[in-house]
């Protein structure tokens, strides 16, 4: 038979369409899982910053009415490391108590004060004293928990956790540092990152949840060494699950002095509270937002 006709052979065979066509779906899907991620983030980053500083002015003036002098008060805490998410996080503010009258009191003493000061002021506001601060919930919805400190040469001073007196030096300004240059050199996507963890983390029981700084802190042993940095806020949450199912097994080291360890509220190395977290991130990890289906 004659012609210069013959099979269409396909350029292309069956195995490489299919492949072309799955990293095609993979692609759209990372694009809508993205997407979402991004609307989370703007629900989590809609902070009413007019009300807080109406709450911040009335607890200011509560504290300042029966002492000398003038309280100063600082953002510490999730808002000085922009990890704040509302909802999810506490206003945490550093109380300056130098130059008052309060500057040589107990930290009990001066938690004692600013609590009764403050349903003094706020009678129908709920009030709660802890061993470090006191914590102000706001009908608005906004809690704000109040620290009092003072200031030194080379840090602050805070109350010790079960102990009536001062901290040793604490530098919380070098962690937030920190923390906001692992989030530059990884393309700005740690930040975001961490803000969705924490909406992930508040869902499980109490018991089983990581707090804030210990997040933040795992963030950091997590990216402080990478070569490429991630390129989606997806990409950084899946290395983060990744990194921190085995390091969530043993303490941290805390850097800022208050304390041996970040976690310490986790117990030591391998404990059941520990195993039990790590399964905890390796199920966020199968969860369908993690991975294309």
């Amino acid at each position: 038979m004659g012609g210069s006709g013959g099979w269409n052979v396909p350029s292309k065979t069956l195995k490489e369409l299919l492949e072309e066509k799955a990293k095609q779906r993979q692609k759209e899907n990372d694009r809508e899982i993205n997407d979402f991620l991004q609307s989370l983030l703007k629900e989590l980053n809609n902070r009413d910053t007019e009300q807080v500083q109406k709450h911040l002015n009335t607890l200011k003036a509560a504290i300042e009415k029966e002492i000398d002098g003038a309280v100063d008060l600082l953002f510490g805490g999730s808002l000085s490391k922009h990890t704040y998410a509302q909802g999810l996080s506490d206003i945490d503010m550093l109380v300056r108590i130098n130059n008052t009258q309060l500057a040589n009191a107990k930290p009990q003493e001066v938690l004692d004060y600013f609590a009764k000061q403050i349903k003094t002021r706020l009678p129908k506001t709920e009030v709660k004293k802890g061993d470090l601060a006191v914590t102000v919930k706001f009908s608005s919805g906004y809690e704000v928990q109040l620290l009092p400190s003072i200031k030194t040469a080379t840090g602050y001073k805070i109350a010790k956790p079960g102990l009536n007196e001062w901290s040793n030096v604490i530098k919380p300004k070098k962690f937030a540092e920190k923390l906001t240059s692992v989030n530059q050199s990884n393309g700005g996507k740690i930040i975001p990152m961490i803000k969705l963890f924490k909406m992930i983390n508040d869902q499980f029981p109490k018991k089983a949840q990581l707090s804030g700084y210990h997040i933040e802190s795992l963030a950091i042993e997590a990216f402080k060494n990478r070569q490429v940095y991630p390129k989606t806020v997806k990409e950084a949450l899946q290395k983060f699950c990744e990194h921190s199912r085995t390091t969530v097994l043993s303490p941290i080291k805390e850097s800022t002095g208050q304390s041996i360890h970040v976690d310490d509220y986790l117990g030591g190395k391998n404990s059941d509270i520990r195993r039990r977290i790590s399964n905890n991130i390796r199920i966020i990890q199968k969860k369908s937002i993690m991975q294309v289906q």
